[in-house]
């Protein structure tokens, strides 16, 4: 993440973390020393390829609603520019699950009244999508046209809640290591309900015997909130790092990429999301009111001795 980060800021100042790869970047006033966007994007990608012998894909367009858009039209090695000029067409035919923050669930949902392309919302108007989404629909109405008004926040590297823990004695068992990750699954559903917020990339991090750190994240479809779909993720990306034979000293999970909880992908949501969203709200309600430990995971319990120094949980 450092590294990326790093050749994000050699072109422009203006760098917005949204995980921990993933950056918007304003290079308005870098085009007189770097060229344009597209010729900046292409070098931030060769620059990445050379220092670290990742790929990265790369969205160049006006505003960060429709660069976000076109990021993810050529993955995951490629470059794809909407000019100015080009938005309205660029966006026309794109299915509305291509709108950022627009799950499949509630693509679903709005396709059942009808609209299945950016060119439909615009063709029903602001007052009839306002009529039919509430207060969404304006919102929306403004986002399939390509407008969105929101500048580059720089120096937010990464943005994301996350939860850390360093063992007493280093985990081995793979069930010890899935029960730490759930309790940290646990800790950062409490701080998303508390903040008011979701996201969508997952990441776990692994600190080994020997000190080695290796991290690995995976992408929700959609906004997540809560323990049970923070804790599922992490599970599948413990399978997804190197069998070492030694122990495990720290684990650590987190959620970026964050939104405020009254997104889109909530307008359709099904009944077992609602009920585990007013299970976080209630927990998190408790908490607040008779301390953290009031109420917990029985899978959790007796598990306090077992651990060392924590990031404050």
């Amino acid at each position: 993440s450092r590294q990326i980060f790093s050749v994000f800021r050699r072109f422009t100042p203006l760098v917005e973390g949204l995980s921990l790869d993933e950056a918007f970047l304003d290079v308005t006033g870098s085009q007189a020393l770097f060229g344009d966007g597209r010729t900046i994007a292409a070098r931030i990608r060769e620059e990445i390829r050379a220092e670290t012998g990742l790929t990265a894909s790369a969205g160049v367009a006006p505003s960060k609603f429709v660069a976000k858009i076109a990021s993810d039209m050529d993955k995951p090695d490629g470059l794809f520019v909407v000019e100015p000029g080009e938005v309205a067409a660029f966006l026309a035919p794109l299915p509305i699950a291509r709108m950022w923050g627009v799950g499949p669930k509630a693509a679903a949902g709005l396709a059942t009244r009808g609209y299945r392309t950016f060119s439909d919302l615009v063709a029903a108007g602001p007052a009839v999508l306002e009529r039919e989404l509430g207060s969404w629909g304006a919102s929306v109405f403004r986002l399939a046209q390509g407008e969105d008004p929101r500048e580059v926040i720089a120096d937010r590297e990464a943005k994301s809640l996350g939860s850390e823990q360093t063992f007493e004695q280093d985990l081995r068992r793979p069930e010890d290591l899935a029960r730490a990750l759930l309790g940290q699954s646990a800790t950062v559903a409490g701080r998303l309900v508390v903040a008011g917020l979701a996201g969508s990339v997952v990441a776990v991090k692994l600190k080994y015997a020997d000190f080695q750190v290796r991290t690995r994240q995976a992408r929700s479809p959609e906004p997540i909130q809560d323990t049970e779909s923070i804790h599922r993720m992490a599970k599948e990306l413990l399978q997804r790092f190197p069998r070492r034979p030694m122990g495990i000293r720290l684990t650590g999970v987190s959620v970026s990429d964050l939104v405020p909880d009254d997104t889109p992908a909530g307008l359709f949501p099904d009944a077992a999301t609602l009920r585990r969203k007013a299970l976080e709200k209630t927990v998190s309600d408790l908490s607040k009111r008779l301390g953290k430990q009031v109420v917990t995971r029985a899978s959790l319990l007796g598990t306090r001795r077992d651990r060392g120094a924590s990031d404050g949980d």
